[in-house]
């Protein structure tokens, strides 16, 4: 960022006129590295979250983010995802194949033999395969449900995570998970709970491959399984604020008519986890525009229909708050499929990194994003890629 368009966005960034500024981080594996350059993008031009909410490896990143300093965040966030991925098993020989990984073809081999290997021996720090395959263990066993044993996972976020620092509440924090017995999508919130580290594994344990956490006697998975994109919590949590929402999205909801079945089952994981982000950003608007004009109305009533019950009653959902909503959505390569969210190579992980840094600045050059919304309805929400604006 050019030191003019960094000196304006940081003088914007410092005077941001929201109550909340929230980091929302989408659930998605590997790709979550889009995420960490995001950060590292906001926090060169000084846009401090007050609001974290993640799921799964959004609830990874959240933790580190939050429980870290932001002059020190960058650096945790780096150690983790250098930590987790690896060269990969050709590595030894030299880089002769990733210097041939220029077409999309060797490209799509090396990342199918990385995402192999993971499968294989797990990622460093985060999770490994289970010594006996869980149809052998005996029933009733937390190793007879599940691939692999995320207890690393534990320890890296102990090293890693301040919990001490989350848990008081400068920055509000937010995890989703769903209760395996009851089905329930739950929030673990700084607000309403003690958080540790076995709430951050709760939110990222996808099954069959990682086990249920256990928290005050009951199990927990992966929020993604009912929810992979928590921004309805921040926006629709009560007393409602004026929020500047950057919803960072490792699915795209949009894509191209599948042509194999590998490209099949690509697309149907990204509907899958996208949570329809899209649409509920539009049934948002559409409920703040009714909001806005209910607010209008009772504004020009007559204070002896103010007072009545109906009156009343219409007050407690008419408001006229305002809420910035802005995308930054990884878009793969033509050569990521269906593996991309378990791919842990350090080459695809600095190239999510790198746009995820990238898609943030371009965003930031944009000042309209950081500055309140004035249209009817109090909500804009900004997409660079489906707005154009580059």
């Amino acid at each position: 960022m050019d030191a003019q368009v960094q000196s304006r966005v940081v003088q914007s960034a410092q005077n941001l006129p929201f109550e909340v500024v929230a980091l929302v981080l989408q659930g998605g594996g590997a790709l979550g590295a889009y995420q960490a350059g995001v950060c590292e993008a906001l926090n060169e031009a000084g846009v401090e979250p007050n609001w974290i909410a993640g799921v799964s490896i959004g609830a990874i990143n959240a933790a580190i983010i939050a429980g870290n300093p932001p002059d020190t965040r960058i650096d945790r966030l780096r150690e983790f995802w250098t930590q987790v991925t690896a060269d990969g098993p050709w590595s030894g020989a030299g880089n002769t194949c990733i210097g041939l990984a220029r077409g999309d073809a060797m490209r799509q081999l090396l990342n199918q033999m990385s995402a192999s290997f993971a499968v294989v021996s797990g990622a460093r720090g985060f999770f490994k395969t289970r010594p006996v395959p869980p149809l052998l263990q005996p029933a009733g066993t937390m190793d007879a449900t599940s691939f692999y044993d995320t207890r690393e996972l534990r320890c890296t976020l102990e090293r890693l995570v301040d919990f001490d620092r989350i848990n008081a509440g400068a920055t509000r924090f937010s995890v989703g998970a769903v209760n395996v017995r009851t089905g329930n999508f739950v929030y673990f919130d700084n607000g309403t709970h003690s958080i540790g580290p076995e709430h951050i594994m709760a939110s990222g344990a996808l099954p069959p491959g990682f086990p249920a956490i256990e928290i005050e006697g009951e199990f927990y998975w992966d929020g993604g399984l009912v929810s992979n994109t928590p921004l309805q919590w921040v926006v629709e949590t009560e007393p409602r604020r004026d929020t500047l929402a950057f919803q960072v999205d490792l699915w795209n909801a949009r894509g191209e008519f599948p042509r194999n079945i590998l490209e099949v089952m690509t697309r149907e994981k990204e509907i899958r986890y996208s949570s329809r982000t899209r649409a509920g950003t539009d049934q948002f608007k559409h409920i703040q525009k009714l909001r806005h004009t209910l607010a209008g109305l009772l504004d020009k009533m007559p204070e002896e229909l103010k007072n009545s019950p109906e009156a009343r009653l219409l007050g407690t959902v008419a408001e006229h708050k305002v809420y910035n909503i802005i995308h930054l959505i990884y878009r793969a390569k033509n050569y990521e499929g269906h593996s991309k969210d378990y791919e842990f190579s350090r080459l695809s992980m600095q190239e999510h990194w790198r746009a995820g840094h990238h898609d943030a600045r371009r965003t930031l050059r944009h000042r309209e994003v950081l500055e309140r919304p004035t249209n009817h309805e109090g909500v804009l929400t900004f997409d660079l890629a489906a707005d154009g604006r580059e």
